[in-house]
């Protein structure tokens, strides 16, 4: 028996869907069970760097792609594989320091968001979405790539755009191996 070609992305959008849907209601809980937002941030972060974790090894293995060579590459291959593999959306890239390490990930639309509104007047130092800084901070040190991601505009809090920095913690050098 054959399935329609459509069949697979609506499976997809049902998908995230739900995985949206769930996240909400994850949010929802943590902010019952933590008073303070720091909180409620930290615990998503580390929910997403267990998650990131186990997650390289997926998308190794589904996107096939080979060693990037640079930070710049790391960044594009993060913006357009991995976040148009899970999330369906396609950021930007923007290199923010003459160094060469530090980057934004600009997100025109974030699917984890399709069901918010807006952030209460008491949550105001929630970072929602903390858990993508996580996974991605989780992926990029199960490939030896040390980095700090933090949330640095997000539209549930007014800005303009939502926008992930990512920063890698060591020098390109410091990553070759002697033999």
């Amino acid at each position: 028996m054959s399935r329609s070609p459509g069949r697979k992305q609506e499976n997809d959008k049902i998908s995230r869907e739900l995985f949206v849907l769930t996240y909400g209601a994850l949010v929802a809980q943590l902010c019952k069970d933590y008073e303070k937002d720091e909180d409620v941030n930290t615990c998503l972060d580390r929910m997403g760097y267990g998650i990131g974790i186990r997650l390289i090894d997926d998308f190794l293995a589904r996107s096939g792609v080979k060693k990037c060579r640079s930070y710049s590459e790391t960044a594009d291959m993060i913006a357009q594989v991995a976040f148009k593999m899970y999330l369906g959306v396609t950021p930007s890239v923007i290199c923010s320091s003459a160094a060469g390490n530090e980057f934004s990930l600009i997100l025109d639309k974030n699917p984890l968001v399709d069901f918010v509104e807006e952030l209460p007047a008491e949550r105001a130092s929630l970072c929602y979405c903390n858990l993508l800084c996580g996974v991605i901070r989780g992926a990029l040190e199960m490939v030896h790539l040390a980095a700090e991601v933090t949330f640095l505009q997000d539209r549930l809090k007014g800005d303009a755009v939502t926008e992930i920095g990512i920063t890698f913690l060591r020098k390109p050098e410091d990553r070759k191996h002697k033999r």
